[in-house]
């Protein structure tokens, strides 16, 4: 007999996808979609994680040959085993999205989903650089194998933490929000004062330019082509640039913190106090466990 280990988040998330799933696009009614559709969309079952397993290992393999091909020297030794990979992934992706199609009950709400999309995005550059004829008046068809890329965003349907990480994302939506709100008003306030203290004649010529001087320097990338010549100019410089080190942590620590709450306090953690703003109560909790006060039947982050 085989055994799984796994988090509580991690299966929670795990289901909740496969629950979603199946209430957007419908669970099938034959007995070989019903097969289908367990196999495709259900990771918890083994078919269905060999399955997942098989398609992340393809979708890497496939990435791997475009950027292989991008290198001139690799691609005039190999080309013509990359286009045999190429069409091998592609078809194989083809019938993975096919299959998709065909093992729910509304298979136009699963090709105008975003993981639907990128499903054609990701077999579509293929059959157009075969029909398009190669007329730069018309269409660069290198270009649309660029598109090919996008197979890569499909491995955010196979590996759980993905959705883990989103849900701490969409609960610290708020804080990141302020943070980010927090930086463009710092930005815009010393931008503006460069370009008085610098002005013009150093290439501070307008207080976008100037605007943009701060965010390459308070992010620490300093691209060089615009710099203070002024000694009060480099103080604040010096003061933004060691500014930026704390500000790019924020962030990290807000995502962190919040993945920390709800690995601590399970799935249903999503309930905030509306007096204190305490976050992390679970979805059955009638007191605040900071303040005390009650919290909002229906309240939650």
């Amino acid at each position: 007999m085989t055994t799984t280990e796994s988090t509580p988040a991690t299966s929670s998330a795990a289901s909740t996808t496969q629950s979603e799933a199946a209430a957007r696009f419908g669970r099938p009614s034959g007995a070989w979609r019903m097969r289908a559709f367990a196999i495709v969309f259900e990771a918890d079952t083994r078919f269905g994680r060999w399955f997942d397993l098989l398609l992340v290992a393809a979708i890497l393999a496939s990435v791997a040959v475009v950027i292989l091909d991008s290198v001139q020297s690799i691609a005039t030794q190999y080309g013509r085993l990359f286009d045999v990979l190429e069409w091998g992934f592609t078809l194989l992706f083809t019938v993975e999205y096919v299959v998709r199609l065909a093992c729910v009950r509304h298979p136009l709400r699963y090709a105008t989903s975003f993981f639907g999309i990128v499903d054609l995005l990701a077999v579509l550059p293929t059959y157009l650089a075969f029909f398009v004829p190669e007329v730069h008046a018309l269409i660069d068809v290198r270009m649309l194998r660029l598109l090919r890329i996008f197979r890569i965003l499909k491995l955010g349907a196979y590996v759980s933490e993905f959705g883990s990480l989103g849900v701490a994302l969409i609960a610290s939506r708020r804080k990141i929000i302020v943070f980010i709100g927090f930086v463009l008003v710092t930005v815009v306030v010393m931008g503006t004062v460069m370009y008085v203290v610098e002005g013009p004649a150093n290439g501070f010529t307008s207080i976008p330019v100037a605007t943009y001087w701060a965010i390459t320097t308070m992010t620490t990338v300093g691209f060089g082509d615009i710099t203070p010549k002024t000694d009060l100019g480099r103080f604040i410089a010096s003061c933004m640039m060691l500014m930026g080190w704390g500000i790019l942590a924020v962030p990290t620590g807000i995502v962190t913190a919040e993945m920390t709450v709800r690995r601590i306090a399970g799935p249903g953690a999503t309930r905030t106090c509306p007096d204190c703003g305490t976050e992390g109560h679970d979805a059955d909790a009638r007191f605040c466990r900071h303040c005390g006060k009650p919290l909002a039947a229906d309240h939650h982050d």
